[in-house]
């Protein structure tokens, strides 16, 4: 099998692949399935042999998502796996909406040659970044999954009082975080209350533009934002604006764009929250892993587009069929396998919104006349075998 390499990815993740049974590259053409971590694929013409697309990484706004899925190709995300370095980036986050650090910086990088001498034009001048502790303060945190979650644990022990906020909060979200972590009904709940606000939500249409004018009004004067999400969660002209009049004090972003760069009290971070060998280490391992299971065994784990489905790894044939969530498909589905006189020997069934994904396992392969008729059922928008 064919595995495309978009972007470098971690070469502990690529050797985790078997290279007698895939070829693993950049240059590799007509690939059955795609690593990437940021290059934009919107534009990519799929080929009719690829099967997945797996993202180094959460975020995967760079991957055609909707197109994917009506080709029949599942689209995975490593989630979690880089969860500690975009952790670790947003408590640096809090500090540099506290205090001035890095004009600062910039600042004491002029004093070569102060006629004072360094030392005292340091003491006379370094009121002008002086800032305030984080201890006591509280932090809003909007959406409590792998990093939000970390995120609020940590600020706990660092003696801040925690509000969080999410409405699609996992069972297992909930039982990781903090006893200490207080909860809010809804977002406006940690506007009125919060002096700082990280927002780790997921790029979506109802998250697009979410922090705007209006949201920032019923905010406390002075409130510091974070967003190591993604760019267009907030809106940039609202926040500047808020900016100018004071409303917020400090806007850290990881997420430079032409309009948040060489703006008075804003931080414009390189997009780093993941940056980290052990992040992406850890994301291509993951994202290989997911990729080998799905091509060899037809199991799904952490798709974006399809609900995950799987089976036990054995050594008798699997059909696997993504199609619509609609009634009586599957009952299709099993009629046409019993008509070929193909026994089913275990058989799971999931579904994620309008897709479901279905995988069974037989005790025969099924002859092509018997998968060109899965093929054909009215809803069903691929099927492989295994």
């Amino acid at each position: 099998m064919n595995i495309k390499l978009y972007n470098k990815i971690a070469k502990v993740g690529t050797d985790v692949f078997d290279r007698t049974k895939y070829s693993v590259g950049a240059e590799v053409e007509n690939p059955d399935a795609i690593m990437v971590r940021s290059a934009a694929l919107h534009e990519l013409s799929f080929n009719p042999e690829l099967r997945a697309i797996s993202r180094c990484g959460a975020g995967v706004n760079n991957i055609p998502i909707d197109r994917c899925t009506d080709s029949g190709i599942a689209v995975f995300n490593t989630p979690g796996a880089n969860a500690n370095g975009v952790k670790e980036l947003a408590i640096a986050a809090l500090l540099l909406a506290s205090r001035d650090i890095v004009g600062g910086v910039n600042w004491a990088s002029t004093l070569a040659g102060a006629p004072e001498g360094v030392a005292k034009a340091v003491e006379a001048g370094k009121s002008a970044f002086a800032g305030n502790e984080i201890s006591g303060k509280t932090l809003g945190v909007i959406g409590l999954g792998a990093i939000g979650g970390m995120v609020a644990n940590i600020a706990i022990n660092l003696g801040m009082n925690v509000v969080g906020c999410d409405p699609y909060i996992s069972v297992a979200g909930a039982w990781a975080l903090s006893r200490a972590v207080k909860q809010a009904a809804t977002y406006d709940d940690i506007y009125k209350t919060a002096d700082y606000i990280t927002l780790h939500v997921p790029a979506a249409t109802s998250t697009k533009g979410m922090i705007n004018r209006d949201a920032i009004a019923k905010m406390k004067d002075g409130v510091k934002l974070i967003n190591l999400s993604r760019a267009d969660i907030v809106n940039i002209a609202d926040v500047k604006e808020a900016l100018a009049s004071g409303k917020i004090s400090a806007y850290i972003t990881d997420f430079p764009t032409e309009e948040s760069i060489n703006v008075k009290g804003i931080t414009a971070i390189p997009h780093l929250g993941a940056s980290t060998a052990e992040s992406e280490d850890n994301c291509a391992v993951m994202a290989a892993h997911e990729l080998i299971d799905y091509l060899e065994l037809g199991n799904i784990r952490n798709s974006v587009n399809f609900p995950n489905v799987s089976l036990p790894a054995s050594n008798s044939p699997r059909v696997a069929v993504m199609h619509k969530n609609i009634p009586a498909l599957l009952s299709k589905l099993t009629t046409v396998i019993s008509d070929a006189k193909i026994n089913i020997a275990n058989l799971a069934n999931g579904s994620k919104g309008e897709n479901a994904y279905t995988l069974i396992e037989t005790d025969a392969p099924l002859e092509a006349s018997a998968l060109d008729k899965l093929s054909e059922i009215d809803g069903v928008i691929r099927v492989l075998s295994y």
